[in-house]
């Protein structure tokens, strides 16, 4: 017993070194491209106003987004591979689960991939596809650091 409290304090010590260390390391920045367009696909039956809205709202992102500096110009394919609408106890859960390719516009090779899962809250079945399309655009602008546009 007592050569377990001997141990304790010098493994104590190392550990709190060690965590320390990790507080000071800083995380590389994300790549930021030049989107230059986007086109929503989806090869379920999903609802028009889920693909139209996303399409709408993030064109009009890159359309109000300005870049001083020179990046990668890209193209983005959005792909939303499904959707389900009336989750939970109150059916007011809708997600929607989205893959992103982001292919250079110089020679079409894939430079990044993106892929997540969107839920939202809808107490208005008749709102629920904007608003799973307005939160599926937001993910998207995060992304790719685009500015809010006017759908």
């Amino acid at each position: 017993m007592s050569w377990v409290k001997s141990c304790f304090l010098p493994v104590a010590l190392v550990c709190i070194a060690l965590a320390s260390c990790s507080i000071f390391a800083k995380e590389q920045p994300a790549p930021v491209y030049d989107v230059r367009s986007a086109v929503v696909v989806s090869a379920q039956k999903i609802p028009p106003a889920i693909l139209a809205g996303v399409g709408d709202r993030v064109n009009a992102a890159i359309n109000a987004t300005v870049r001083t500096d020179v990046y990668p110009r890209v193209v983005l394919t959005i792909r939303i591979l499904f959707v389900e609408k009336g989750q939970g106890f109150d059916k007011s859960r809708n997600v929607a689960k989205v893959s992103v390719d982001a292919a250079s516009v110089d020679d079409g090779s894939v430079v990044a991939v993106s892929a997540f899962e969107v839920t939202s809250f809808s107490s208005s079945p008749t709102a629920a596809d904007e608003i799973l399309a307005e939160d599926i655009a937001a993910r998207i602008r995060s992304a790719f650091s685009l500015s809010a546009g006017r759908a």
